[in-house]
């Protein structure tokens, strides 16, 4: 716990601004060796090296090169006749600052496995308190329209609107965490403090233009939670255990949608519309607090940016560097400005990337069409009251456990073994096939939801419906980015973020006609129509499946 603190963003502050003498460092401590490596020569040809007094209790630490303890030295024994050439490249060489052996317990994928289970749970509830923020706002759409005298279409434009936000946010934002002077926590932090804080015009304004504005930036400023999770995911657990991180991980972003409608309709209906909007107040005004106080930095390169920092500090040796310092002063501004503002959308049109960003954008707007189509069946229909319509959304978390359920024992009884006989190479396409294999719930549970939405029908036929669509969107949703990660590893957040912007910007366009789409040509016709469109999806995806890895080998991004 003393780790997790020290490495949060508070305990960060706390450990500048006491200069290490609280939540300290290995490093940091009065035991600690310096390795001989990382000492300055006495004296070299063309490099002024003052002499390092540091205490003999100074210093005891494993080399950051080695397993075995390097003995203290002060000063050095290098040639002063060397050219200065030699002996630059000698001290570059040697002063790679990087993790001390294998165990290093500082290295994310080595911490304890409570440890990463908790930074995971974290970060859930970091994606969950953005993500409950799109349809949280639903029950208050009837209060806006009576308040304000707008219509649906209009009022709806509040859900558009913020998840379109987030994904142009996270094609800004979120690559920023790939720069190693920043990391997650910072770009994390920063813009989840902007979310609480733009989250207080929305309810003291009396014009609805504002409210649709601070819905935009509140959604922007969200994204970096919502596209990037996945990649803290591979931050600290190692691959075979990646499936399950990520579909824990994946709890968030589904569980938000369902949750916010249902813990919203009755204050909706009781205290006005901006109960709502108070309720993702606490909700992530919390998350603010306890991810401030405990969610650890996991991006390995800023991690050991900020090692190299406090040794350069400790021996007064500028040529100490991690090895994301190396790359970065080989790479000019425009090259990083590049690879962190334009690279997401380059990557987004890739072949590969574009179906599956396609795919996900398709089933997740399906999925956010629930929130007008629900009203129309059991308001109009069943005549539930205002609070009650958000119950039907329950059933998603019933079918939710049962597919969790059932993908780990896929994993463990299916992949595990197939992974195991091929050596631990496994290629990426292998993760597409539950996906595959679900899509057919798509399909299914559309055609039920569309056909048994009649008055003469009870009530539980469409819910049981509606809830049939988690298999699919969630084993679609996993089987997916799993895919997209492993072709892309080395550009994980750029990939998430280019799949959140697809996603976001299709799915935001249908809750804006959903009702009218269903009025006017009909539950069951509306539903069957959908229905086409995925299984004509699902052929692609099959594509997808077979020949991918000839796509990934024609890329200059893709691992082949």
């Amino acid at each position: 716990m003393k780790d997790i603190i020290r490495d949060s963003p508070v305990g960060q502050l706390i450990n500048c601004l006491s200069g290490g003498y609280y939540l300290p460092y290995s490093d940091q401590r009065s035991d600690y060796i310096i390795p001989a490596d990382f000492l300055l020569p006495a004296s070299t040809s063309k490099i002024n090296v003052a002499s390092i007094d540091v205490r003999q209790d100074v210093v005891h630490q494993e080399s950051c090169l080695s397993t075995t303890t390097l003995p203290y030295i002060n000063g050095g024994d290098h040639d002063r006749d060397k050219d200065d050439v030699a002996v630059r490249a000698l001290v570059f060489d040697s002063h790679l600052v990087g993790w001390n052996g294998d165990d290093d317990p500082e290295n994310p994928r080595n911490w304890s496995f409570r440890k990463r289970a908790f930074t995971t749970f974290s970060i859930c509830f970091l994606t969950f308190s953005v993500y409950i923020g799109s349809a949280i706002y639903t029950p208050a759409i009837p209060g806006l329209m009576e308040e304000f005298g707008v219509s649906l279409t209009q009022s709806t434009l509040g859900l558009t609107l913020y998840i379109f936000a987030y994904g142009v946010g996270s094609m800004f934002l979120a690559p920023l965490q790939e720069l190693p002077i920043l990391g997650r926590n910072p770009v994390y932090m920063a813009t989840l403090f902007t979310f609480v804080l733009l989250q207080l015009p929305i309810v003291v304004t009396k014009n609805f233009g504002t409210i649709l504005a601070f819905r935009f930036l509140t959604g922007f400023f969200g994204s970096p939670a919502l596209a990037t999770g996945g990649a803290s995911m591979g931050d600290i657990w190692p691959t075979d255990q990646m499936p399950y991180a990520v579909w824990v991980w994946g709890i968030g972003p589904n569980a938000g949608p369902i949750i916010g409608p249902t813990i919203a309709g009755f204050p909706a209906q009781v205290n006005g519309w901006k109960w709502p909007i108070y309720e993702l107040i606490w909700i992530s005004g919390s998350a603010l607090i306890f991810l401030n106080l405990l969610l650890p930095e996991t991006y390995e390169p800023t991690i050991l940016l900020r090692r190299a920092a406090r040794l350069r500090k400790l021996t007064g040796n500028p040529h100490l560097r991690s090895q994301s310092e190396i790359d970065a002063a080989a790479i000019k501004s425009s090259d990083r400005l590049y690879e962190a503002l334009v690279r997401p959308f380059t990557l987004a049109v890739e072949p590969v990337l574009l179906f599956a960003n396609v795919y996900l954008a398709f089933v997740y707007a399906v999925f956010y069409l629930w929130f007008e189509a629900f009203p129309v069946v059991f308001v109009d229909i069943y005549h539930f009251e205002l609070g009650l319509t958000g119950l039907p959304f329950l059933g998603f978390l019933v079918t939710g456990t049962f597919t969790f359920a059932v993908y780990c024992f896929y994993l463990n009884h299916h992949i595990r073994p197939r992974k195991t006989k091929a050596g631990g190479n496994l290629a990426p396409e292998v993760r597409l096939e539950i996906g595959l294999i679900a899509s057919i719930f798509i399909p299914t549970s559309l055609l039920i939801f569309g056909f048994t939405s009649k008055a003469s029908i009870h009530w539980i036929f469409p819910v049981i419906g509606a809830a049939l669509y988690v298999p699919g969107v969630y084993l679609a949703f996993q089987s997916i980015l799993m895919y997209i990660t492993m072709a892309y590893p080395t550009h994980a957040a750029s990939v998430l973020a280019g799949n959140s912007f697809f996603r976001s910007a299709i799915a935001s366009v249908f809750p804006l006609f959903g009702r009218a789409f269903f009025e006017n040509v009909g539950l069951g016709p509306g539903s069957a129509l959908l229905a086409g469109i995925s299984i004509m999806l699902s052929a692609v995806f099959f594509l997808l499946y077979k020949y991918g890895h000839v796509l990934r080998a024609r890329s200059r991004f893709a691992v082949s």
